[in-house]
C-alpha cells in the first residue's frame, strides 16, 4: 500500500519561479513524474508537512434499546445518524487512498507551476492573494495582502485625480450656489444652481438604488473609497446648514443624500451624526424664527425619503416590536417633514433596536433576587428539527427541517434543550417543560409525554435563573435558584441526581448534603 500524504502547509518561494517555468509539464501525466516533482516541493520545504490527523472512529450516541422503547421517528433518527456516521468515515478512508495521494500530489505540483507562470506573466499584486495556504483564513489574508501592497504610481495617479476632482467639485459647487441669480430672474434659482441640486439629486438615486446595507463592510472598501465617502459626508454636513449658501433644496438634497449614505453604511456612528446634524440645523433654523429672517420650508426633509429609510430599519425588528408606540413625523401638504421631528424618530427607532438586541444579550445570571428581570418584553423563538415527543410544541410529530417561529415560546427569558425535551425560564423565574416524560425527566411528577409547556412546581418555591438538561442516558436536570441553590429531577442512576440515592426523581427536589448553605453561581454548579 502507498504511503498516504499528511496535510500540508504551502509556502511558495518566489526566487525559484524561473525554475518551475521551465519544468516538463508532460512529467506530471506520469506518476514517477509527479513524485519527482513532489519531492523537490519537499526538498525546498515549498510544502511543509504537517502532523497527520487523529482518525476519528467515534459513533453517534444511542440510548439503551433493552431498557427503552423508542418511537418509528426515534429509530429513524438514530438509523439516519449511524449512515451518516458510516459515509463521513468512508469519506475519510477514501481521501486517503493511494489513488487519493497520487492526485493530491499531482494538484499540488500543478499549483505551484500556475503560480509561478502567474507570477511571471500577470499582476503581480493580483497572484500574491493566491499565495496562502488552504488551512489559513483566505479572506484575512487577502485583505492582509492588498493592504500591504506597495503603492504604484498608477495607484497615486488614481488617488490624486479622485482627490483633485472632488475638491473641483466642492468648490464649483459652492461657487455656483453663492452667485447671485442672472438678470431678469426675479431672484429665483438660476442655471447654476439647478445644476448643483441636479448632481445631489444624482447621488441620491445611486444610493438609493443600492441593496440595502451596500457600504456596511468597510474591510472590503479600498482606504481611497473611505476617504472619499469621508470627504462628501463632510462637505454635506456644511451644505445642510441654512447659512451654507446653498438654496433651501440643495440644504434639503444634501440632508437626504447624508441619510442615505448613513443607512448604507449601517454603522450606529454615522445614524448618530446625522441625528446630530439634523438637530444642529434645526437650531439655526430656530434661531432664524426667532429673528424672523426665516424663509418658507426652511428646515425640512422630504417626508418619503426619510419614511423609507425608517420602515427598512423597522423591518429588521420584526413582528415582536410594537407598532402601537411607533411614532412617525408629521407630513406637510408639499410632502415634507420637519428634521427636528425626523431626528427624534430616527433616534427612538435606534433605541428601540438598541433594546431589541438586548434581549439576546442578556444572561439569566443579570437577575437579582427581588427584582424585575432586565428585559421582560416578548421575543421570538424559532424552532427546527426533530417534534417526536412534542418538544417543540408543534402540533404534529413531524420533523421541522427549517426554522419555524413558536409562538408558545414567545414570553422565554430562557431555553433549555434536553433529550427530547425543552425548558424554559420566564421572567418572573418560573418554569415550564414539555417533551419526553420518561424516568420523570420533566419533573411534572410522572413518565407521561407533555405536549404542551407545563409549569413545574419547587417546593420550597424558588425563583429559577438557570436550567441544564442532559442530552444523554435517560434524562435528568439541574436547576438553579436566583438564592444560589440547586435542584434535579429525572433518571437517578448512578447518584447523578446527588440526592444519596440511585431513584428516579419526578418532581424537582432541592440537593441537601454537602451543598446546603453553600452558595454558588450557575457558571459553577451546572458546567
Amino acid at each position: 500500500m502507498a504511503l498516504m500524504i499528511p496535510p500540508v502547509k504551502l509556502k511558495w518561494l518566489e526566487h525559484l519561479n524561473s525554475s518551475w517555468i521551465t519544468e516538463d509539464s508532460e512529467s506530471i501525466a506520469t506518476r514517477d513524474g509527479v513524485s519527482v516533482l513532489y519531492s523537490k516541493l519537499l526538498a525546498n520545504k515549498e510544502v511543509v508537512l504537517l502532523p497527520q490527523q487523529v482518525l476519528c472512529l467515534k459513533g453517534p450516541q444511542l440510548p439503551d434499546f433493552e431498557r427503552e422503547s423508542l418511537s418509528s421517528d426515534e429509530q429513524e433518527h438514530y438509523l439516519d445518524a449511524l449512515l451518516s456516521s458510516q459515509l463521513a468515515l468512508a469519506k475519510m478512508v477514501c481521501s486517503d487512498s493511494p489513488f487519493a495521494g497520487a492526485l493530491r500530489k499531482r494538484v499540488l505540483v500543478l499549483q505551484r507551476i500556475f503560480y509561478a507562470l502567474s507570477n511571471k506573466y500577470h499582476d503581480k499584486g493580483k497572484v500574491k492573494q493566491q499565495q496562502h495556504s488552504p488551512e489559513n483564513n483566505s479572506g484575512l489574508a487577502d485583505l492582509h495582502s492588498v493592504s500591504e501592497r506597495p503603492r504604484s504610481s498608477t495607484d497615486a495617479l488614481i488617488e490624486m485625480g479622485v482627490r483633485t476632482g472632488l475638491s473641483l467639485l466642492f468648490a464649483l459647487l459652492r461657487q455656483s450656489w453663492m452667485m447671485p441669480p442672472p438678470p431678469g430672474s426675479g431672484g429665483g434659482s438660476g442655471g447654476n444652481i439647478n445644476l448643483c441640486n441636479d448632481v445631489i439629486h444624482t447621488a441620491i438615486d445611486v444610493v438609493s438604488s443600492l441593496p440595502p446595507l451596500s457600504l456596511a463592510n468597510e474591510s472590503k472598501i479600498p482606504p481611497m473609497g473611505l476617504d472619499c465617502l469621508a470627504q462628501v459626508t463632510t462637505f454635506l454636513k456644511g451644505v445642510t446648514m441654512p447659512n451654507s449658501g446653498a438654496d433651501i433644496l440643495g440644504r434639503r438634497l444634501a440632508s437626504e443624500l447624508l441619510l442615505g449614505l448613513a443607512s448604507q453604511r449601517g454603522s450606529l456612528r454615522y445614524l448618530l451624526e446625522w441625528i446630530e446634524m439634523a438637530l444642529a440645523a434645526s437650531a439655526v433654523v430656530s434661531t432664524m424664527e426667532q429673528n424672523q429672517v426665516l424663509q418658507s420650508q426652511e428646515g425640512l426633509i422630504n417626508y418619503d425619503c426619510f419614511m423609507n429609510i425608517l420602515m427598512q430599519m423597522r423591518r429588521s425588528l420584526g413582528s415582536s416590536a410594537d407598532r402601537s408606540q411607533w411614532r412617525e413625523p408629521t407630513r406637510t401638504p408639499d410632502g415634507l417633514c420637519s428634521l427636528y421631528e425626523a431626528a427624534l424618530c430616527l433616534f427612538e427607532e435606534v433605541c428601540r433596536m438598541a433594546s431589541d438586541y438586548s434581549r439576546t444579550c442578556v444572561s439569566p445570571d443579570s437577575i437579582q433576587t427581588g427584582e424585575a428581570p432586565v428585559v421582560s418584553e416578548t421575543c421570538e423563538v424559532y424552532v427546527w428539527g426533530s417534534n417526536s415527543s412534542h418538544q417543540l410544541v408543534e402540533g404534529t410529530q413531524e420533523k421541522i427541517l427549517q426554522p419555524k417561529l413558536a409562538a408558545s415560546f414567545a414570553d422565554a427569558q430562557t431555553i433549555e434543550a434536553g433529550q427530547y425535551c425543552t425548558f424554559v425560564i420566564s421572567s418572573d423565574g418560573s418554569v415550564r417543560a414539555c417533551g419526553k416524560g420518561s424516568y420523570g425527566r420533566l419533573g411534572l411528577g410522572d413518565s407521561n409525554n407533555q405536549s404542551t409547556l407545563k409549569k413545574l412546581t419547587f417546593e420550597p418555591h424558588r425563583a429559577i435563573k438557570k436550567v441544564s438538561s442532559s442530552k444523554g442516558s435517560d434524562g435528568h436536570t439541574l436547576a438553579f435558584t436566583t438564592e444560589g441553590e440547586v435542584f434535579s429531577w429525572g433518571d437517578g442512576d448512578y447518584g447523578k441526581l446527588g440526592h444519596g440515592n440511585s431513584s428516579t426523581q419526578k418532581y424537582p427536589k432541592l440537593i441537601q448534603g454537602p451543598l446546603q448553605g453553600k452558595v454558588g453561581s450557575p457558571s459553577q454548579v451546572l458546567l
